[in-house]
């Protein structure tokens, strides 16, 4: 069974405060770290690959940087890795063409696995762009798998429903943080996740036919959160009456 993880560096998004006067979240000084819900996602692709053999590869898009956060994933149980240094201003289009690109020329994959989203945009997009670009198919928000040799079976979180699904490889699952507990790696496994391999690929060196940006970004502000701090201190049903008019005239009620 061959594996791959998309993981996702990001910043660590509680620590992240606004410039009161500009308005924009102030990212330098805070530490970066693999998406919570891409490691569930690594998680699960270790405990197959425990189950039914095989390798399990790391794939990231990100800066030279990204190589420390990935050798989290390798001290869990992974075997190798690929970062992806994109070019600038690269979109979700972008990086899931290069995800799908670098995947494919590995040859035979088997399964891939993805987070049902990151946790700093939060998009739940790039795992159903990888699966169009690489023409598989897909299964989502999956928080219980059970995998075989011939075939794969989820049961998939959609909202009101509880959906179980089944396909045969390849194919792509994205996964919710409810799927599983990630391990912590033993002092050993990460001082040997320093020798495994990771691969850096530069995007112009990738033959990657559209690298052109469909949306750009212009700007990155904050919303000010300001509340009104109103207490009701009448009884209950003139409280209860008082809230619900002042969130009817703010437009919270519909």
């Amino acid at each position: 069974m061959n594996i791959v993880v998309c993981a996702k560096q990001v910043v660590d998004v509680g620590e992240i405060k606004v410039n009161p006067s500009t308005g924009k979240p102030v990212l330098e000084g805070i530490p970066k770290k693999i998406s919570d819900i891409d490691k569930n996602a690594a998680e699960e692709a270790i405990r197959i690959k425990e189950k039914l053999k095989g390798k399990v590869t790391v794939i990231t898009v990100g800066s030279e940087d990204a190589r420390e956060r990935i050798k989290e994933i390798l001290a869990m149980g992974a075997d190798d890795a690929v970062l992806i240094v994109p070019p600038e201003g690269a979109d979700y289009h972008v990086i899931s063409n290069l995800i799908a690109k670098a995947i494919k020329d590995m040859g035979q994959v088997d399964l891939v696995l993805c987070g049902e989203a990151s946790i700093d945009m939060f998009s739940g997009q790039m795992g159903p762009r990888i699966a169009g670009a690489m023409d598989i198919p897909q299964l989502s928000y999956a928080f219980k798998i059970d995998a075989e040799a011939e075939k794969i079976t989820a049961e998939r979180n959609m909202g009101d429903k509880r959906v179980v699904s089944e396909s045969t490889y390849p194919v792509l699952l994205t996964v919710t943080k409810e799927i599983n507990v990630p391990r912590l790696p033993s002092l050993m496994q990460i001082l040997g996740s320093a020798a495994k391999p990771i691969k850096v690929l530069k995007a112009p060196d990738m033959n990657v036919p559209d690298l052109a940006p469909k949306v750009v970004l212009e700007d990155v502000k904050g919303l000010a959160m300001n509340r009104k701090n109103l207490i009701f201190k009448d009884d209950l049903d003139q409280a209860v009456k008082d809230l619900a008019e002042n969130l009817s005239k703010d437009g919270a009620l519909g």
